[in-house]
């Protein structure tokens, strides 16, 4: 079987760290497709606690630049307003400036919403997603990696789903809510997702945290891969205890997302890629992590 490819680059500026990135995936062609951009901003709180504003503008410059027939960047906030924090982070112009729709999901009236069902999930009666998502033909994100103190653990591309579901629709300090967030991702498949790790919260988060600089940004379609490399690398800058006793594959977000079939289910099935003697060394380090 193929291995799940990440890609990881030793990147103090997010500009060319996000480039880099792209390159590794090549050109796109979006031609004629609808594609639906999903950032992280439950508030405006500067990254990791939201998406940069750099990192954003790289993705929507090489997304724009793939022709798609429609753009979409949908998200709603939590617990600030989506509309405050949109702008406040000067959201509304970065859109305009390459061709994207702004969708507050937080206005969406009740027809833009469709609900997923499946049979085997912690969900009683299913959830629901934006219409704008379930229709497109594409979809890309970009997440910040971090801890996470009201429930998740830590926060990187699975956590990242939780934006598409209604405002105040999951209780965050339940017993199931990591499974409750691997099942999210059931909802959709994304064409790729561009982790910001080049400052991190090794505690607390989401919104503010003990702050770390590990000067990286990895990128992959795989999001257990993803999220098992975020991991990792926390571990490699030293977290929490709920991150450095719990070993990686046993992590409730990562663990579930194996059984639901989203991705690699074991080191052996991860392939960190790099393209410089920098970035190879932190991914060597990387690696001894994920098979500890």
């Amino acid at each position: 079987m193929p291995k799940s490819q990440i890609y990881l680059v030793s990147a103090p500026d997010r500009r060319a760290g996000a480039k880099r990135c792209f390159s590794f995936i090549g050109q796109k062609d979006y031609t004629g497709k609808q594609v639906y951009v999903k950032p992280n901003f439950n508030t405006a709180d500067p990254a990791p606690g939201s998406t940069h504003n750099d990192t954003l503008e790289e993705l929507l410059s090489f997304v724009s630049g793939a022709s798609p027939k429609k753009l979409i960047l949908g998200e709603r906030s939590g617990p600030a307003a989506a509309a405050d924090v949109f702008r406040q982070r000067g959201i509304p112009e970065l859109c305009a400036k390459y061709g994207a729709e702004l969708l507050n999901l937080e206005e969406l009236p009740a027809d833009g919403w469709v609900r997923f069902e499946r049979g085997d999930l912690h969900w009683q009666g299913g959830y629901e997603i934006p219409r704008a998502l379930s229709e497109s033909d594409v979809v890309v994100a970009t997440c910040c990696l971090k801890t996470h103190g009201f429930g998740g653990v830590y926060s990187n591309s699975l956590k990242l789903a939780v934006g598409i579901t209604p405002k105040d629709f999951m209780k965050l300090h339940t017993p199931d809510i990591r499974f409750k967030i691997a099942e999210l991702n059931l909802a959709y498949t994304p064409d790729f997702v561009l982790s910001d790790a080049v400052e991190v919260f090794t505690d607390g988060g989401p919104m503010d945290g003990t702050r770390n600089r590990a000067g990286l940004m990895t990128i992959g379609s795989d999001r257990v891969a993803l999220d098992a490399v975020g991991v990792a690398i926390l571990k490699m800058l030293g977290s929490n205890s709920d991150i450095m006793n719990t070993p990686i594959w046993e992590q409730e977000q990562i663990a579930r997302a194996v059984e639901l079939g989203l991705g690699a289910s074991s080191p052996d099935e991860i392939e960190l890629v790099t393209d410089d003697e920098e970035s190879e060394a932190v991914a060597e380090k990387v690696r001894a992590v994920l098979r500890a």
